[in-house]
């Protein structure tokens, strides 16, 4: 993900604090500790950067997703964003975390969210959800993107389509242009509205936009895309805050937490995750899978 990103010179200069925790979270939450959801994953399976790392050596593409399993729990699939899959391509990946407790989360493709209007994309939006239905049981919220260039003066048009989107699945929204965070009003006019319309509010943790980490609870659920650099000292730091946050939100009543992993340069995702899973364990009593390198999987024969 190149959103947000800062030359590594400049990382140092960087407020990377997280925003205090919104009041308005408390009664999204409910302060009653649940038995929650935890997902852990990455953007793309089909990282070659991977191979030899924590894919076998000369693993093939096409055998990707089913190493892919075997680290994470979810994925957040952006391939869905750049082409509508059909049902059948679907279900095959589906099929790969068979027996497993996996989550695709599929990107809204881009010629509904990206291209013109939002309006008079009743058909491929339709096409795009039935083929993102083929999921199944492994189907996890989908993530509605609007451009960076998607503002607030067009809050309508966002608002009738997202009223639009059918209630039988979880959805969730990004906004990037500043003027959803910059404005009071209107940041609490779009947080109401997901609330109401039972949608999530996407969480971006990116260096160069630190507005949009705005740690909003719109339901009992958290959608957080997090943007390391390569494994500065700064992400590590980083991710003790969001660990400190995230075990406040499960303490409180969070009843689901999605987690996904980007870096600038994906080399460096699987060691961040380690890093992440290991002091999640240890500070909310979970058993979160971690990547597991090459020279580990050897090891265990």
């Amino acid at each position: 993900m190149e959103f947000g990103r800062v030359p590594e010179s400049e990382l140092d200069k960087v407020d990377f604090s997280l925003p205090p925790e919104p009041a308005e979270n408390k009664l999204i939450l409910g302060g009653k500790k649940k038995n929650p959801k935890v997902y852990i994953g990455c953007a793309k399976w089909g990282r070659t950067e991977w191979v030899g790392k924590i894919y076998p050596p000369k693993t093939k593409e096409k055998d990707f997703l089913n190493h892919y399993v075997e680290h994470y729990n979810c994925i957040e699939l952006n391939a869905t964003h750049y082409k509508i899959y059909g049902a059948s391509g679907i279900a095959k990946w589906a099929e790969k975390a068979t027996g497993k407790d996996f989550l695709f989360c599929p990107k809204m493709y881009q010629g509904v969210t990206h291209r013109g209007p939002l309006k008079g994309k009743e058909f491929i939006n339709t096409e795009f959800l039935r083929g993102v239905a083929a999921f199944g049981e492994h189907l996890g919220p989908i993530f509605v993107q609007v451009s960076d260039a998607f503002s607030p003066k067009r809050k309508n048009e966002l608002f009738h389509y997202l009223g639009t989107l059918p209630k039988d699945m979880q959805f969730f929204l990004e906004v990037r242009h500043p003027e959803w965070f910059s404005n009071e009003a209107i940041s609490k006019e779009l947080f109401q509205t997901l609330t109401s319309l039972n949608m999530g509010a996407v969480i971006t943790d990116t260096a160069g936009r630190r507005d949009c980490a705005h740690m909003h609870l719109t339901i009992p659920k958290a959608f957080i895309r997090y943007v390391g650099n390569s494994l500065h000292p700064t992400d590590f730091i980083r991710t003790d805050a969001w660990i400190e946050r995230m075990k406040l939100w499960l303490d409180n009543g969070m009843e689901e937490l999605y987690f996904f992993m980007h870096m600038h340069d994906e080399t460096y995702s699987p060691e961040l995750t380690v890093y992440l899973v290991d002091k999640m364990n240890a500070a909310c009593g979970l058993k979160l899978q971690k990547p597991k390198f090459v020279e580990q999987q050897q090891s265990l024969f």
